[in-house]
């Protein structure tokens, strides 16, 4: 067990913990489990689940942990609330994030914002009671499931495969949709560039197309590297 806030804490049966003892608004307590390694959210079977809980309160811990089970040699660090989070969990490197909260806050939620904008990794939220508005901000921070009133070992693990595999869903469609925009944004780059030889070249639109794809093919660049060099010669001559 290592503890780096010299806090008490409890090691759970089959893992290694972490204690921290940190004080937060809104009595906050999480559960994070996250496989040690890639960024992927994916479970990897060749290495253990190592899973970060952020509670102050052993007794739900365990449940949690008890939860848990199902996963095998899963370790089990623990932390005490939210303070320095994104940091701690870029440190830490997981998978999954499980939130135990009594009653959500903004902070709470800005939290779980910075984590998924920082390394997004499914989060599953549990609480005692919530207002509507409140769940659709949690949704839009990265909460992949957010379960009012609910805590229980034995929906834990149902819970959290569902989240993990709903996370690879909109992990994937996210990927797609910045693929696209990508591609798009290249595109114009393209077009432009060609607009720019057929204007000072005097080419045509097929001309000026294939120009710039023999110049990468000789460079051995893409096209639209070349395109881009073009638009900032452009650039740098027009001053």
């Amino acid at each position: 067990m290592r503890d780096i806030s010299g806090s008490p804490s409890r090691c759970f049966p089959g893992g290694t913990e972490l204690a921290v003892s940190l004080q937060g608004s809104a009595g906050f307590r999480c559960l994070i489990a996250w496989h040690f390694g890639t960024n992927s959210a994916a479970v990897n079977s060749a290495r253990p689940l190592r899973i970060l809980i952020i509670d102050s309160n052993d007794d739900r811990a365990a449940v949690v942990e008890a939860g848990l089970a199902g996963y095998g040699d899963a370790q089990i660090l623990r932390m005490g609330l939210l303070t320095d989070l994104a940091r701690k969990i870029e440190e830490i490197q997981p998978d999954v994030i499980f939130v135990d909260v009594d009653s959500p806050d903004r902070d709470t939620l800005e939290n779980m914002r910075s984590v998924s904008a920082l390394m997004p990794r499914p989060i599953v939220m549990f609480v005692e009671e919530s207002e509507e508005s409140l769940a659709e901000e949690a949704l839009r921070a990265g909460v992949s499931a957010y379960i009012v009133d609910g805590l229980s070992a034995k929906r834990v693990k149902p819970i959290l495969d569902v989240a993990i595999l709903r996370f690879k869903v909109f992990q994937k469609m996210r990927e797609e949709l910045d693929k696209a925009k990508s591609d798009l944004a290249g595109r114009k780059v393209v077009e432009r560039a060609k607009g720019l030889l057929m204007e000072q070249r005097k080419l045509s639109e097929e001309e000026a197309y294939k120009l710039l794809r023999n110049t990468a093919m000789k460079e051995g660049k893409s096209i639209l590297d070349i395109a881009d060099s073009l638009i900032s010669i452009s650039r740098l001559l027009k001053g």
